[in-house]
């Protein structure tokens, strides 16, 4: 088993790209996800303990510690005046089992983070070994030669360290730094917002479409359509179409909007939805880095997303935040053009007029000769 993850260990080591945590992560969602480890004699001849006893190391001596204080404290024997010290690490000592617990549980729920199926690679990869390692993963076991350690520290906080040979160095994480974290809304690891929920959210919003076309579940019906205000309209009062070859000499019309009118309505309410976003920079990175930056699709499958999105483009957690100005208009910027490519332009792209005769299909020779006469008669050029 040692062999199976040297391999691993050389294989990520022999590989340079510059951006580490990107190429670290998407290798690691491989291996985890890949079947081939059961077919590796070394894996299945071999004893894999993930037992890493992090409760039961952590307490093993606070037993005795905890039964010395007591005795100090009722026999009057203190160190310290009015026993000031004994009693807030007898206070310590009761509280940690719940404290522990409190720390693994919000651990492993951050962790879990990055198994998600759009989690953003360019968070740290030494997150994805922890939860792999917490997680009994083949590969990372003590037979690999991963060990993770729980602490009680003196100041009254605790701390785990993950080791092994993924880690450059050691993962080290203390329960305050996570508790400070999470009350001002922060992740260790951030999850990527759900664009494909906020996009469609956004639809029904941004005042193109009437309440009738917006169905009980909140979102646009399958039958919606952009209000004819929208619609571009010829001087006598018609639809201006455009015309479409349908192959075979056939042709239908189509609507054509005016796109500067639609952009000027949607554009306040993008604003509103990037300083939302904007309010968590760190989810406004992770939603860069996988789906914005490179304008990917919702509908591409994960590792195509991650793929896609990796590399230059991608934004870095660790150097670009805070965003300087320059990042944020650019966000601004191609979160509108996301927007309208993903979601808006299926709904001004090749839409059938409403007006029966003229949705008809007809011949192109015919509608291009009618077309050229009506210029004529339209200019008194007959």
């Amino acid at each position: 088993m040692v062999k199976l993850q040297g391999h691993l260990q050389v294989k990520i080591e022999k590989t340079k790209m510059e951006n580490k945590n990107l190429f670290k992560n998407l290798f690691l969602k491989q291996f985890n996800q890949s079947n081939a480890i059961a077919y590796s004699d070394a894996f299945v001849s071999d004893t894999n303990n993930y037992n890493f006893q992090l409760l039961e190391n952590a307490y093993r001596d606070t037993g005795k510690a905890y039964a010395k204080i007591k005795i100090a404290i009722e026999t009057n024997s203190c160190q310290s005046e009015h026993c000031s010290v004994e009693l807030a690490q007898l206070k310590q000592l009761e509280e940690a089992p719940q404290a522990s617990l409190d720390f693994l549980t919000l651990l492993v729920a951050e962790l879990s983070v990055t198994e998600e199926a759009n989690f953003d690679p360019n968070n740290n990869y030494k997150y994805t070994i922890a939860n792999s390692l917490m997680n009994g993963k083949p590969g990372f076991s003590k037979s690999d030669g991963y060990s993770a350690f729980l602490d009680l520290l003196p100041d009254g906080t605790q701390q785990i360290a993950f080791i092994g040979p993924g880690f450059e160095t050691p993962l080290v994480i203390n329960n305050s730094a996570l508790n400070s974290l999470q009350k001002i809304d922060t992740s260790l690891v951030v999850s990527t917002p759900n664009i494909n929920k906020d996009m469609l959210r956004l639809l029904t919003e941004i005042g193109l479409f009437s309440k009738e076309m917006i169905g009980e579940d909140g979102e646009l019906t399958s039958a919606a359509k952009i209000t004819e205000e929208y619609v571009i309209i010829n001087a006598d009062g018609t639809p201006d179409y455009e015309i479409i070859d349908l192959g075979n000499g056939k042709g239908r019309n189509v609507l054509k909007y005016d796109i500067d009118k639609i952009e000027k309505k949607v554009t306040p309410f993008i604003n509103a939805e990037v300083g939302g976003l904007m309010s968590s920079e760190q989810d406004a990175v992770a939603a860069w880095n996988v789906y914005i930056s490179k304008g990917t699709s919702v509908e591409e499958n994960a590792q195509m997303v991650q793929d896609a999105n990796a590399g230059s483009s991608s934004w870095s957690y660790e150097e670009d935040l805070p965003l300087q100005q320059d990042k944020k208009v650019l966000f601004e910027t191609k979160y509108k053009e996301y927007f309208m490519n993903n979601y808006l332009k299926q709904f001004i792209t090749n839409q059938i007029p409403t007006v029966k005769e003229d949705a008809a299909v007809f011949d192109l020779a015919e509608a291009k000769k009618a077309k050229a006469q009506k210029f004529l008669d339209d200019n008194d050029l007959n």
